[in-house]
């Protein structure tokens, strides 16, 4: 069986999200770079307490577990161990730590790897720092995106696997070729992203170990997509009368925001 994880970038859509039905949510470290910083995704800018901080925010809003993509683990494998102390803190339900390096000065290189040793001694450093054996700690390659491709890639899985890693994470352009390939070399669980995997049957998935499918940053996009148009609407004259059929109803609002629980502890502690 696929899941397919809810993705959300603040207390908002995490809440809206568990109210849906959804059990698992996905976060990522560039969602809230864009939320937070308004900067792109991959620019390596934002820290892991910026990071643990918009976690905590998700996981008090709602009883969603959250999947967290941590990037490079924000630094050294020292680094990566406060990371997942943070995020851990924070209620992070897994955390996934890719094998990417920062942008190489003079190279304007974006999709860069460290070596496997390096990578490594980073899951290895992830797995010291847990302390809760149910945190699930997920290892990322970017492989796929680079010339060394699905050889690479099933190399690098095969050492995550060996160092204890609980899943595996394919980023980039993921063929049904590679899914195979990977999951023909080891037996952990896989995890791809729907909106660069080139199959997305979920029979496929299931019958080669994909059990998490997530959406990218779906919400996020929709969200800037709505608060575009509606102030694009109110910059060319729109009332908020009219606009009214097209955003959230007070009623929506009150669900969201759990107006009537609020609304009982003034009555009973207020008052």
């Amino acid at each position: 069986m696929v899941v397919y994880p809810a993705p959300v970038h603040d207390a908002i859509s995490a809440r809206i999200a568990e109210m849906l039905g959804f059990s698992l949510a996905f976060t990522a470290g560039s969602v809230s770079a864009a939320s937070e910083l308004c900067v792109p995704a991959d620019t390596m800018l934002l820290t892991a307490t910026e990071v643990a901080v918009q976690v905590r925010r998700i996981t008090r809003a709602s009883g969603l577990s959250l999947m967290v993509v941590a990037e490079d683990g924000y630094g050294n494998a020292l680094n990566v161990m406060r990371t997942v102390e943070a995020l851990e803190d924070a209620g992070a339900a897994a955390i996934v730590l890719e094998d990417s390096a920062p942008p190489a000065f003079g190279t304007g290189e974006m999709d860069r790897m460290v070596s496997l040793d390096e990578a490594l001694g980073k899951l290895t450093a992830a797995l010291a720092a847990r302390r809760d054996p149910s945190l699930v700690i997920v290892g990322r390659t970017v492989a796929l995106k680079l010339p060394a491709g699905i050889p690479e890639a099933v190399r690098r899985v095969r050492a995550f696997e060996r160092v204890g890693a609980d899943a595996i994470f394919l980023s980039g352009h993921t063929t049904s070729e590679a899914i195979e390939a990977v999951h023909a070399a080891t037996s952990l669980p896989l995890m791809v992203s729907r909106q660069s995997v080139q199959v997305d049957d979920p029979e496929f998935l299931a019958a080669n170990g994909v059990r998490v499918a997530s959406a990218g940053h779906l919400s996020l996009w929709a969200s800037v997509q709505a608060v575009h148009d509606a102030l694009r609407a109110l910059r060319d004259g729109k009332t908020q009368s009219e606009l009214r059929p097209s955003v959230a109803s007070p009623e929506l609002m009150a669900d969201v925001t759990r107006q009537a629980q609020y609304t009982g502890w003034i009555d009973a502690y207020l008052n």
